[in-house]
């Protein structure tokens, strides 16, 4: 009977362990937005997630950028059959969009000012933080229409492949880099949650 008590009390006691440590998980930064993180440029990226020229078929114009979030890939359509494949980090359950919008801005070592909401999920976050290596956009940043979302670079090159963003699409910064040069504002992006049929 005496073991019975104890492994009662042992029990009872690691459930209020694991209640009262819940709420502290609340707060604890979200993995996807670490600023001052240097990012680890030697992270080897799942050969899927690589840059790579593909076959893709479509019926937009040359130029045009698709965003698959399920597939974890933007598409930056070639012509003739072909695009150019960028792995990326998509939005965490709850974050994910879908829509048309244009490339309205683009910047090199862009600021971050988070969003009001953003700031209200994740109050740790500083108000303004300067572009540079440990800024949470990365390299580059091309804004979409008025929203808040940008496909932009990251500090977390680990990120790639996962959906942990805020709703924003990251490449590593070679990447974003490449891509930047690439399209000029005005650009139209496709984000798509399913594929095409």
């Amino acid at each position: 009977m005496t073991k019975f008590r104890y492994l009662i009390w042992t029990m009872a006691a690691a459930a209020g362990l694991t209640f009262s440590a819940a709420p502290s998980f609340a707060q604890k930064p979200d993995v996807g937005d670490q600023p001052g993180l240097i990012a680890d440029d030697s992270v080897e990226l799942d050969p899927q997630f690589r840059r790579t020229a593909v076959l893709y078929r479509t019926s937009e114009a040359p130029g045009t950028i698709i965003i698959a979030t399920a597939e974890r890939h933007l598409y930056l359509i070639q012509g003739n059959g072909r695009a150019l494949r960028y792995g990326i980090g998509v939005g965490r359950e709850g974050f994910q969009w879908q829509g048309l919008l244009n490339i309205t801005r683009k910047a090199e070592w862009p600021d971050w000012t988070p969003p009001p909401e953003m700031i209200a999920r994740q109050p740790y976050l500083p108000r303004f933080m300067a572009g540079g290596p440990g800024n949470p956009l990365g390299a580059r940043a091309m804004y979409l229409g008025t929203t808040v979302y940008r496909i932009h670079g990251t500090n977390r090159p680990d990120t790639i492949g996962t959906a942990v963003s805020s709703g924003c699409f990251r490449l590593v910064n070679a990447d974003v880099s490449d891509l930047y040069e690439r399209v000029p504002v005005g650009t139209k992006v496709i984000v798509r949650q399913k594929p095409e049929l």
